[in-house]
């Protein structure tokens, strides 16, 4: 008998594993909650939310699930992977006490702090008063960040004190990001290019991914305000060898021992948001999941069945483990409604798709749409993820935007400069 596997979640990260976690011949049973649907194509999707952890684990224990894999944030920080373990089930996602290196900004900074791991200088505000007279200390460009789970949008840099000030108040007295901003950590604002680094643990050892590099900003030429990703590439040339194994012993290493040292075990993946500046390397975020979209360019790059190295999360048996790559680079570009990541409209029909799906070299992952009296539309600030396969960036990137050239929906928005770093290099 194979196993039965229970994915929760429903944007283009959870489309990405199912579609990978279904290609495994260990796998009899892929259940995903709730899905979407493009999931609906490699899994049987249950109408439970993600942040419905009594439902879930209902039906985790209903259905005999051997594992399950906790796709968003949010269910992490709330305690799902917990309530499953003390059912019996084992599960790919950290507890909810180790879950606080993403779930709250002030415990990660502090946590980093205490165990000499390189982050920006940082102070912790619970009241903005405070906070403004911190910035107006320091000055500008700074960085304000909520410091609960705000969608990858908490995170404002402020060229200006008048933005600064903006930022405060957006989220302690707006409170733009919900709870989210009742805490905030006031960070130096550091320059150079960021990296995106992931690695499965079990609690003791870690197994690295694939370096990869996102695009955080809306606008092109990485300019306007965060979003939860416009777009990814895999490999970053940025992250040579040498930085690699800079990352995994400066940081990486270091974080889960203190992790494990103050009995917050990590399992689960790990990511890393770094900045690198010259030979300067520094945390700028940890979370507790895989990136989303980085997740879907790694992902079509993996030429290793993902199932055992899930499990050996789980289960505290990944020493000695090892992951085999395509070395074709990989790009994706994520198509978003107009006006994200502000408001936008939904319920748009979306065409081509199956035009996109049949080019060769291109997977077509669903972030946020449903079906609508059967018609295919938009529900959600970023709605697909297109990737594209190539023996170069230069060529990986082509073969996703042609792809993206054949969607269509009404006020459709994309960036068409993602993977321009890794391009400047390639052309070097």
């Amino acid at each position: 008998m194979g196993l039965k596997i229970l994915l929760v979640g429903g944007g283009g990260r959870e489309h990405a594993l199912a579609w990978k976690i279904a290609q495994s011949p260990l796998v009899e049973k892929l259940y995903c909650a709730p899905g979407n649907p493009g999931i609906a194509r490699h899994a049987e999707c249950v109408n439970i939310g993600a942040g419905d952890l009594v439902a879930l684990e209902v039906l985790a224990v209903e259905k005999r699930i051997d594992l399950t894999v906790v796709g968003p944030e949010a269910p992490l920080v709330a305690g799902l992977a917990d309530n499953l373990r003390a059912a019996g089930q084992a599960v790919f996602g950290p507890s909810a006490s180790a879950a606080a290196i993403e779930g709250s900004k002030a415990f990660m900074k502090d946590l980093l702090r205490r165990h000499n791991i390189p982050s920006a200088h940082f102070q912790v505000f619970t009241q903005p008063k405070a906070a403004l007279e911190h910035i107006r200390k320091q000055g500008a460009p700074i960085v304000v960040k909520a410091s609960g789970l705000a969608s990858g949008k908490g995170a404002m840099v402020c060229h200006t004190l008048h933005e600064a000030e903006q930022a405060v108040h957006r989220a302690m007295v707006a409170r733009e990001f919900g709870n989210a901003g009742r805490e905030v950590v006031v960070e130096e604002f550091l320059t150079g290019e960021e990296i995106s680094f992931m690695a499965f643990a079990d609690g003791q050892h870690l197994l690295p991914l694939a370096s990869a590099q996102d695009h955080k900003a809306v606008g092109e030429g990485d300019t306007g305000p965060n979003t939860g990703g416009m777009g990814a590439y895999s490999p970053a040339p940025i992250c040579t060898p040498r930085i690699h194994d800079r990352i995994m012993a400066e940081v990486m290493e270091p974080v889960v021992r203190a992790m494990a040292e103050e009995g917050r075990p990590y399992r689960g993946v790990l990511y890393a948001g770094l900045m690198l500046d010259g030979d300067k390397l520094k945390v700028l975020e940890f979370n507790a999941r895989f990136g989303d979209p980085e997740t879907q360019p790694l992902l079509v790059r993996m030429y290793s069945d993902i199932v055992p190295f899930l499990l050996a999360a789980a289960k505290g048996t990944l020493a000695g483990m090892k992951i085999d790559w395509d070395p074709r680079p990989a790009v994706c570009v994520v198509m978003a409604a107009g006006g994200y990541p502000g408001s936008y409209a939904s319920d748009h029909p979306i065409t081509g798709i199956d035009a996109a799906d049949r080019c060769a070299d291109v997977q077509v992952f669903h972030a946020g749409t449903r079906l609508l009296d059967q018609r295919l539309v938009t529900h959600g600030g970023r709605v697909l993820g297109v990737t594209g396969l190539g023996a170069t960036v230069t060529q990986a990137r082509k073969t996703a935007y042609e792809a993206v050239d054949l969607i269509r929906w009404q006020d459709v928005y994309f960036r068409r400069d993602i993977a321009h770093r890794a391009l400047s290099r390639e052309a070097q």
